[in-house]
């Protein structure tokens, strides 16, 4: 089956990243966006825009922002939790009767997870590098489905700053401030196809306050390192009309993996075959010796036929750079060759358990 088909724009769904910190208006921000998403689904003809709205919240911003859905008429579901295992399964109840999730916030299901799994394994001093492998590993299922669901998904994240090492003028080590990244675990943050910075702005010469989104990442290209003031959903349709919105979603196929590199136990599949490939050179050796033993001319140029008769080549050394398959190819023909029976790992008669009988049984 060819691995490469005709590129088609398969990306049919809102992925939206939403970070900043305390009061920067993520959540308001992104109930706009499922607002419009809902009523541009309903312009459209959609049936996905006739499902309610979800919200799974982790700090009561549901509470808030029920009147703007109200307004809009849009049904809107809550849950109400923290726990890791309920943010995969809002993913698959958005996708199957939802018409947009908003997740807020995605931080706290991080540091839950994080936090009961130091507790279950009684880390007492903090979390150990070993931890971290688990940690990622069931954290990747959410974002394998975040990417990869059949709905749109408007994740809000807290913001947290990144810090980096530089040397001062008198070469000392100075810790500064380099950037900003999601709080979650550390690849969350380049999932979304759109993140958004929020950030609050105050003046007390006139005393106002305002929010700004500044695209940090915007796949589409069509509005990346734009910054908008009090932003709107009409500032992110740009990169929503580039989507194909009522297609399908052809996602990342999870389902491949590379078990053809491996043995069943897990062993590299190389190193088994290396293996292998020694046993059967040594097989090989001592099926030529046993039909023609010795070192005179005529049994080395008996055993010199056979090779080239098996491997093209009379040279041993250029035989043992062979790969595992010619080598076995040839060595199961040799076998049929020189033995008259296909080869096989015969069990010695005197190995053999012998049928147990009634009399064996002891009374």
């Amino acid at each position: 089956m060819a691995l490469f088909k005709k590129a088609t724009n398969g990306q049919a769904f809102l992925k939206m990243g939403l970070m900043g910190f305390a009061g920067d208006g993520k959540t308001f921000t992104a109930s706009q966006v499922a607002i419009g998403m809902v009523e541009l689904m309903r312009r459209r003809g959609l049936d996905m825009g006739n499902r309610p709205a979800m919200f799974l919240d982790t700090e009561t911003g549901s509470d808030w922002v029920k009147p703007l859905f109200d307004s809009a008429n849009i049904e809107l579901q809550v849950a109400k939790t923290r726990a890791f295992v309920d943010l995969i399964d809002a993913v698959n109840e958005a996708e199957a009767s939802g018409s947009v999730l908003m997740i807020d916030s995605i931080s706290h299901f991080w540091r839950v997870l994080c936090d009961e799994y130091a507790t279950r394994r009684n880390r007492k001093r903090g979390l150990e590098f070993s931890d971290w492998a688990w940690l990622k590993s069931e954290w990747a299922r959410f974002t394998d489905r975040f990417v990869n669901s059949q709905a749109h998904i408007i994740m809000c994240g807290r913001a947290g700053f990144e810090y980096d090492f530089f040397e001062d003028e008198s070469g000392k080590k100075q810790l500064e401030k380099t950037g900003i990244k999601m709080k979650a675990e550390t690849e969350t943050g380049y999932e979304p196809s759109i993140l958004v910075l929020m950030e609050k702005h105050q003046s007390i010469a006139d005393n106002r306050v305002w929010r700004t989104a500044t695209i940090l990442k915007d796949r589409s290209d069509k509005i990346d390192g734009k910054t908008f003031e009090n932003p709107t959903f009409k500032d992110f349709l740009p990169h929503i009309e580039f989507l194909n919105l009522g297609g399908q979603q052809f996602s990342m196929d999870t389902s491949r993996d590379n078990a053809a590199l491996f043995a069943d136990d897990g062993t590299p599949k190389w190193q088994r075959e290396k293996r292998a490939k020694e046993i059967a050179l040594d097989e090989i050796t001592e099926l030529l010796n046993k039909h023609h033993g010795g070192s005179t001319a005529d049994a080395k140029r008996a055993k010199a036929d056979w090779l080239e008769k098996a491997f093209s080549t009379r040279s041993w050394e250029r035989v043992q750079s062979m790969d595992w398959d010619t080598v076995r190819s040839a060595r199961n023909w040799l076998w049929l060759q020189l033995d008259g029976v296909e080869y096989q790992i015969a069990i010695p008669e005197h190995m053999a358990k012998p049928e147990e009988s009634f009399e064996d049984v002891p009374a």
